[in-house]
């Protein structure tokens, strides 16, 4: 029996079920937080302030809508430069003591009154939570108990309902119930019950295995790609990059070329027809001109009838492959441990 298809195996190793976290990620998307609050005044730009899958919803929004004033998600301990009285700051963090965001929200209501900075704070608790609380600020408050990167949905339903809330968006509410249902049906075919020679996921973690990865997209698919990034480097704890065209056809396609001449590396491509023909294009010819000199690509075509939906299916894809992979390479998916470490000794 294939390791992947021992459900035994995947029940001990996958022990906080990430799986079934994965599988249902489609409800996170419907969730109903009844964000209701109204601004002293006009809204002139929007920055969300978020690292890793909280500040995700930020970079997803970004590829999939374009808003009538300027909309930007920074990670980063800084606000930008053009930050006054007309602007919205929007903090999120899952745990709520995500260094970079808490220090943010600290300078905002430092600042007081004075500063009539505009404000809303999304977490599950900790210290954001606390401080939201104690100032009086607008909140979203996200179920706890998994980690951020599970609990991408959440995010950016809350980011949603915001932005709606607002005014600034109309029917999208709608449309993000809608590509729940096509990650709740395309999850189906995922599952640890399916077996590996009908599991594309599965089939796709096993070329994987053993290899640095690389994945690329045009622009429509590039948070799409950053998510997979984050979840085989945080749920296989195997090194993994993102890359975009058309800007790869400029300086690192030729870095394919030469060195190093064993390229341990694996190169999975999320490919949308919603992109520009001639990054479509781009695609092909790079393919056939690299043909030799790197790793057959992984092509994944993602599935559905608008951009919201494909990228939430390729992001649906991307999170079980990285647990497959995780449990090919004997590993626990949710342990985090070196980052808990890591934010520890950074706080001494």
């Amino acid at each position: 029996m294939l390791m992947l298809d021992d459900l035994k195996y995947i029940h001990q190793r996958d022990a906080q079920d990430a799986l079934g976290t994965a599988e249902k990620q489609w409800q996170q998307y419907q969730h109903i937080f009844n964000f209701k609050w109204q601004p002293p005044r006009e809204i002139h730009n929007i920055v969300l302030v978020g690292m890793g899958g909280s500040g995700l919803a930020g970079r997803v929004f970004q590829s999939w809508h374009n808003l009538p004033v300027p909309f930007e998600a920074i990670q980063d301990y800084d606000l930008p430069a053009y930050i006054n009285h007309d602007s919205l700051i929007i903090c999120s963090s899952h745990s709520g003591n995500t260094e970079e965001v808490v220090q943010t929200l600290k300078k905002i209501v430092g600042w007081g009154a004075k500063s009539q900075l505009m404000a809303i704070v999304i977490t599950s608790g900790g210290q954001e939570l606390e401080i939201a609380e104690k100032h009086n600020l607008p909140l979203i408050k996200l179920p706890h108990g998994h980690q951020p990167r599970y609990d991408f949905g959440f995010e950016l339903r809350a980011l949603v309902e915001i932005l709606e809330a607002l005014g600034f968006l109309n029917g999208v509410i709608k449309q993000l119930n809608e590509a729940g249902e096509l990650v709740k049906k395309s999850v189906g075919n995922w599952r640890p019950d399916t077996a590996t020679k009908k599991n594309e996921a599965k089939q796709i973690a096993q070329e994987l295995m053993g290899r640095s990865v690389i994945v690329y997209s045009g622009p429509l698919l590039s948070s799409a790609a950053y998510k997979w990034k984050i979840s085989i480097n945080e749920n296989a704890k195997q090194l993994a990059w993102a890359g975009q065209l058309p800007e790869f056809n400029h300086n690192e396609m030729l870095g394919w070329t030469e060195q190093p001449v064993q390229k341990p590396f694996s190169v999975v491509e999320l490919r949308s027809k919603l992109e520009n023909p001639r990054t479509q294009k781009r695609f092909e010819v790079t393919e056939r001109l690299l043909s030799g000199r790197r790793p057959q690509s992984i092509i994944v075509e993602a599935q559905g009838h608008n951009l919201l939906q494909q990228l939430l299916y390729c992001i649906a894809l991307g999170d079980f492959v990285s647990i497959y992979l995780a449990l090919l390479n004997g590993l626990n998916p949710t342990s985090v441990d070196l980052i808990e470490k890591f934010k520890k000794t950074l706080a001494e």
